[in-house]
């Protein structure tokens, strides 16, 4: 009989080891079980937080980058538009520049024919003047020639009238002298 108690000791023994450590394993299994579902729950809980922050960065990050944008697109807008009205601004101020050279220009060579027929009316009126004070020689001398002519023609009637003279008072004579 020794030997059935053995069959039946044993596998007892066993039973209790198991039990015991079986009690002690479910005793804390629950209490692990929980702090181990906890720390999944907090890891979970910190990962949604963490990303949660990051999204808000994220999010924040994308609105400052898109304000920096519009920021940008606004600033470049206003540059090429000033760029834009000032190119305008230049290429007006180039066309009336070169309309006011032409018109300049113009005035230049109108002005320019103006001084030519002064010039030549200046030139003629040279000539003229040459032509009078010429003239005007000319006829200066002409009544001292004319004068001189009548002077001596004068002169030579004075003579002739003297010659006569003496001429009738000797014929005067001599007739008074025949007779006599």
């Amino acid at each position: 009989m020794k030997k059935k108690y053995i069959y039946f000791l044993a596998p007892l023994i066993g039973l209790v080891i198991f039990g015991a450590v079986y009690w002690n394993f479910s005793k804390g299994l629950a209490a692990r079980e929980a702090r181990h579902q906890a720390a999944i729950e907090q890891a979970k809980k910190d990962k949604l937080e963490k990303q949660a922050r990051d999204n808000a960065k994220a999010i924040a990050d994308a609105l400052a980058a898109q304000e920096k944008r519009k920021i940008e697109r606004a600033a470049k807008e206003a540059k090429d538009k000033k760029d834009h009205d000032d190119r305008a601004t230049a290429v007006e101020a180039q066309g009336k520049a070169e309309r006011d050279q032409r018109k300049i220009a113009e005035q230049v060579k109108s002005l320019e024919k103006e001084i030519q027929a002064e010039k030549d009316a200046i030139a003629k009126l040279e000539v003229d003047k040459k032509k009078s004070a010429d003239e005007q020689a000319f006829l200066v001398n002409y009544v001292k020639l004319a004068e001189d002519n009548a002077r001596q023609l004068s002169q030579v009637l004075d003579k002739i009238a003297a010659a006569d003279a003496a001429l009738a008072a000797a014929e005067a004579a001599e007739a008074a002298k025949k007779k006599s």
